[in-house]
């Protein structure tokens, strides 16, 4: 899987704190048994000078676009 964003850093959720679920069909996930990867700015970006600016004024616009490649290894 290939990760492409407009954003410069990504989040990275392992569902280590998730209490056991039950999912479609009855099955049983547990913890780690799933991951999520959020495109975002990095976490300090306010207090540090060299990171992007984060800063969004009245009246702006946020846009960002992140898309996601899946291929087959043989």
């Amino acid at each position: 899987m290939n990760m492409y964003s407009s954003e410069p850093g990504v989040q990275v959720y392992t569902g280590a704190h998730m209490p056991d679920i039950i999912g479609k069909g009855g099955v049983k996930y547990k913890k780690f048994a799933s991951v999520c990867l959020e495109a975002q700015h990095y976490p300090n970006s306010p207090n540090q000078e060299n990171f992007p600016p984060v800063v969004l004024r009245p009246g702006g616009t946020y846009t960002q676009s992140t898309s996601y490649e899946f291929s087959v290894v043989k």
